[in-house]
């Protein structure tokens, strides 16, 4: 049975009349008529869905993110490598069934592969902790990006979780240090980092194993630093202004990439990424394939400074206005000539003259 959003409603009809239409047992065969009928259909469902995902608002797309049937990491993982070895345990603690990670082959290349998984029904979503990772899974995504570095070999993640699990458990096991411990990693790391969010990118769940060279999101994938939910209940108090949160956080692929925090956006097919499972996975592996291919003449040290130099320029570009006025400060402004030109207006004149005398005043008085 499909799983409709809320948006979808008229989609839903359609395809339950149009399932109507195509069942065996209902008639001997198809006429003319229903063949007719059923084209018909079908093109209004590619209208509509066409029109209804050209105008998303960002909650929709949370929702899209989310989706129960949408494809998950051990799905791609299983279609786009061979030889997938999964490894197990943090030499620590115990096993994280929330995330896979192992060594595989992609295009006849070795390749380290970690996958934040979420699971498809109940019980694989309770065994996958809904995709919440807990310490000991960061700590075995570290030890085997470690091994990875040591054998030169590149490191692809799959990003889709609400973020790290907070319960009790997972603080006491030090939460915080394995997930700063992981991002600590991935920067220092001299083989490539190519991470792609897939579903949700949660909070520091997602940056631990997202510090990457190049980060890559799913057309309707989110990625921000809380869920609309957490924010609006932060903001206003009340969970129902999700839409408003969505919106003031910009977490959808299109405005992080106007920001310049992911690198591209990976186009999915009309009406989401889990109505075609398999052109989603053609276009990721397209993507991989460019990128690997674009690192194969860099050093190890070009690499590692190359990723470095991509944080540390997040929002350098980005303009401000100061106060309520129209000077705005950037890198082609000099910064005392927007000194001169903040302070050199009537009123701003009276408040200097009036501090310059305070000043003097208590000079004076000591």
């Amino acid at each position: 049975m499909k799983n409709y959003l809320e948006f979808e409603r008229d989609i839903k009809d359609l395809e339950e009349e149009l399932e109507k239409l195509k069942d065996p047992f209902n008639k001997e065969g198809l006429s003319e008529v229903e063949t007719k009928k059923i084209t018909e259909i079908q093109k209004q469902i590619d209208e509509k869905l066409k029109i209804s995902y050209a105008n998303l608002n960002e909650w929709q797309k949370t929702q899209i993110a989310r989706h129960e049937e949408r494809p998950k990491s051990k799905f791609f993982i299983e279609t786009l490598f061979t030889d997938f070895i999964n490894l197990s345990g943090d030499r620590h603690f115990s096993e994280d069934e929330s995330v896979l990670a192992g060594f595989a082959k992609f295009d006849e290349r070795s390749v380290l592969v970690i996958g934040q998984e979420k699971g498809n029904d109940l019980d694989s979503r309770l065994k996958r902790n809904f995709g919440m990772m807990r310490p000991e899974g960061y700590r075995k995504c570290t030890r085997l990006m470690k091994l990875a570095d040591k054998f030169n070999i590149p490191v692809i993640s799959f990003i889709d979780t609400p973020g790290a699990y907070p319960g009790i458990g997972a603080e006491q096991r030090g939460q915080a240090e394995a997930i700063a411990t992981s991002i600590e990693c991935c920067m220092s790391l001299k083989v490539p980092i190519i991470s792609i969010i897939i579903g949700e990118g949660g909070s520091g769940g997602a940056i631990a194993l997202a510090s990457a060279n190049k980060v890559i999101m799913l057309e309707n994938a989110i990625y921000s630093v809380i869920s609309p939910e957490g924010c609006a209940s932060i903001l206003w108090r009340d969970p129902s202004k999700s839409l408003e949160a969505a919106k003031a956080m910009k977490l959808t692929a299109s405005e992080l990439l106007k920001m310049q925090i992911i690198d591209e956006v990976i186009t999915e097919p009309l009406g989401g990424a889990h109505r075609n499972k398999e052109n989603t996975v053609i276009s990721i592996k397209e993507v991989l394939l460019k990128y690997l291919k674009e690192f194969d003449g860099k050093t190890r040290q070009e690499i590692c400074h190359e990723r470095k130099e991509k944080f540390l320029n997040i929002g350098k570009q980005k303009t401000f206005k100061i106060f309520s006025g129209e000077t705005t400060w950037s890198k082609k402004d000099n910064f005392f000539a927007s000194f001169k030109k903040i302070f050199l207006n009537y009123k701003n004149k009276i408040l200097v003259l009036i501090i310059l005398l305070f000043v003097l005043s208590v000079f004076f008085i000591w």
